[in-house]
């Protein structure tokens, strides 16, 4: 199973285009999830995980505390399967600072894409 899949499924969100590329002209939203999936509030979700962990994590900026608070391996092994998985750029993926920004950027716009609903600003 892929790493992304593994997140779609700790949120309750399955689909068969997990990994797909967005289109060009059209970001992703929370109001315009794929065709025939239902939406899944992912910040809900996520406050509630993240109101029960024993650690302070800052889920909405950090793509590695987004992993723990999901009890997914947040290693830069892992982080950088991911980033490979979901076509971060090279240049990126040589500074993991970069590499951290664009995944978790790239994570929250795909979970909107597969039923997420996700805030506008989280987006950005």
């Amino acid at each position: 199973m892929s790493l992304f899949n593994s997140i779609l499924e700790k949120l309750g969100i399955r689909s068969a285009d997990a990994a797909k590329a967005p289109d060009a002209g059209q970001p992703a939203t929370a109001s315009a999830p794929a065709a025939g999936i239902a939406a899944v509030d992912v910040v809900a979700k996520l406050e509630g995980l993240a109101a029960s962990h024993a650690e302070k994590l800052n889920w909405k900026v950090s793509i590695v505390d987004l992993l723990k608070l999901l009890g997914l391996d947040s290693s830069l092994t892992a982080r950088k399967e991911l980033a490979a998985e979901l076509g971060c750029p090279v240049q990126a993926m040589a500074d993991s600072s970069q590499m951290n920004i664009w995944l978790h950027k790239t994570v929250l716009q795909k979970l909107a894409q597969n039923g997420g609903n996700i805030p506008p600003e989280l987006l950005n």
